[in-house]
């Protein structure tokens, strides 16, 4: 008969290998497919559901407030002004707005006509909402009572268009200085198209990890596998066996954000090898959700969390509780 000391530390590595399997289940912009994304309705939701991780995007206003959004500017598919019209494309850049400019916008029901709208014909619309800081999200966090939740939040910047945000030094600043003010930094981690500002969280918060995010395909390409682009802050996949994990594992970077398009089981193995999670963005369909758990992923990014836990429960796997929470 096993000793009461052997037996505790069966039951300890099995409690750890548990948690090595643990999917992280990530509300991309708070589950947009369901309630407006990046908003405080879509985030309640989430949290209300049941989530491991926030996912959402983040800008800065002329007057140095960070706000919530996935577009460097306001989103003329989403944003309507206070006589109840559509903003005309481009969209003002945040960069240009002070927040109570941002706040007179309403961002609670997609364009009817729309391309957005016909991909998310069951979105509830909730007409009056704002474009939130991430000041707000924190504070409906802890309303919530979850400790637990994280934040996975991407810098929206663009080597490509300058002007359109805050320089990188200046983004990473105000992002950090926040975080900690509100004492969120155990609970973050910082993502991106732009690595530059990866670079610089990681001179400057050292302890918050950092996701490297790529795309290999399509006129939104980010990375190709034989030279640098301007996205990769100088990084070279050729100069790392033409290798994604590699080039990421020698940035810095903790984890692996790939469209889930781009990833194999071989590719998910190499970057455990390198000590990286993978964290796959954006899977909305059933069967993919079941491929990528089958692959070996950490995360999945879904616009879908109700149907990413409805797939991860019946594969076994752990689901995090919900809190319910009104915006």
């Amino acid at each position: 008969m096993p000793s009461r000391a052997a037996t505790i530390l069966t039951v300890l590595s099995v409690l750890t290998a548990g948690e090595a399997m643990a999917l992280d289940l990530e509300a991309h912009r708070g589950g947009r497919a369901l309630l407006p994304e990046n908003t405080l309705p879509a985030f309640a939701n989430a949290l209300s559901i049941g989530v491991d991780t926030l996912e959402l995007d983040v800008g800065v206003t002329a007057d140095g407030a960070v706000i919530i959004s996935h577009e460097r500017g306001l989103n003329p598919d989403l944003a309507r002004d206070a006589n109840g019209a559509y903003v005309a494309p481009p969209g003002t850049p945040f960069v240009r707005l002070r927040l109570e400019e941002v706040g007179t916008y309403d961002v609670g029901q997609l364009r009817p006509d729309s391309a957005y709208a016909r991909q998310f014909p069951e979105q509830r619309a909730v007409p009056g909402t704002r474009i939130p800081t991430l000041r707000q999200l924190f504070a409906l966090v802890r309303k919530s009572g979850n400790d637990r939740v994280r934040f996975n939040i991407e810098t929206k910047i663009d080597p490509n268009h300058p002007d359109e945000s805050l320089d990188p030094q200046g983004f990473v600043t105000k992002l950090l200085g926040l975080i900690e003010a509100e004492t969120f930094s155990e609970r973050v981690v910082i993502q991106s198209f732009d690595w530059r500002t990866l670079q610089l969280v990681q001179q400057q918060a050292p302890t918050i990890p950092t996701v490297y995010l790529t795309l290999q395909r399509g006129s939104g390409q980010t990375v190709v596998l034989d030279k640098a682009t301007n996205w990769t802050a100088g990084f070279s996949p050729a100069d790392h066996g033409g290798s994604l994990p590699r080039t990421i594992k020698a940035a810095g970077g903790a984890i692996w954000s790939p469209y889930f398009g781009d990833v194999t089981a071989a590719l998910v193995s190499e970057a455990h090898g390198l000590g990286l999670r993978v964290v796959v963005w954006t899977v909305n369909k059933p069967e993919d959700m079941t491929r990528m758990i089958e692959i070996g992923v950490d995360g999945i990014i879904s616009d879908r969390p109700d149907l990413l836990r409805q797939v991860a429960g019946e594969k076994g796997l752990a689901l995090p509780a919900g809190t319910p929470v009104a915006p």
